[in-house]
């Protein structure tokens, strides 16, 4: 009998080698502060994966909603409100103009036409929703972008931004992320200090140290709003 093939959640981001961490109530909540977000805003996270961020846009109060191809998010989280759906070749399955906030994580370079991506965001999205979308930045991680074999499109600075504009979003902002929550709040020692630990250290060190790692793998996020008409 042929045995069907494990899911990508559950190999990638199985338990024994990515443990839960307190990354994604950290992110949340400053996302959540950062950005301004309305507390009784209805948010969607796309491929949300586990739900670790689901849970934390719930804790700071968002009505929150995700969708996947898998269901793990439910086994972790089970008042989740979880949708299934193949995201590459299937509408997303919710209303026109039904959320405030339309949220991904490493996300959008597992698509072959992220474009098609794009469209449906937009069409979900209340007029002036937002949508905020992390994505490792092609310049520091093209060493290692395709380590990760369902990596289908990198992006940079200047990619993110022109798919958002060409697809009718405006103020639209792209700015570089380094996920270490000691540096979000500009301190200019640390932030000086995991530059040149960016610069000097040597790769290997990046499975030894999260602070050499996440130094090294600069994430891209932007912001971008539905118009109003």
């Amino acid at each position: 009998m042929k045995k069907k093939n494990k899911d990508y959640l559950s190999v990638i981001y199985n338990e024994d080698d990515k443990p839960f961490t307190k990354y994604p109530a950290d992110l949340t909540k400053y996302l959540t502060e950062y950005y301004s977000i309305d507390p009784n805003s209805k948010l969607l996270d796309i491929g949300c994966g586990r739900g670790e961020f689901l849970d934390g846009f719930s804790k700071c109060g968002l009505n929150c909603f995700g969708v996947d191809q898998f269901n793990h998010a439910e086994n972790y989280f089970p008042k989740t409100k979880l949708k299934i759906s193949d995201l590459e070749n299937e509408k997303l399955p919710y209303d026109d103009n039904y959320f405030d906030v339309v949220f991904s994580k490493s996300v959008i370079e597992h698509f072959y036409y992220p474009e098609k991506l794009i469209k449906e965001i937009l069409r979900v999205l209340k007029p002036n929703g937002k949508v905020l979308t992390l994505t490792p930045d092609w310049e520091y991680n093209y060493v290692n972008f395709y380590e990760d074999y369902t990596h289908r499109t990198a992006f940079t600075i200047t990619s993110l931004k022109d798919i958002f504009l060409i697809h009718n979003f405006k103020d639209v902002e792209v700015s570089r992320f380094k996920q270490l929550p000691i540096l979000w709040h500009k301190n200019k020692i640390l932030s000086l200090l995991s530059e040149f630990t960016r610069i000097l250290s040597l790769n290997f060190l990046k499975n030894k140290s999260k602070w050499v790692r996440f130094s090294k793998e600069i994430m891209l996020i932007s912001i971008a709003y539905k118009p109003e008409k």
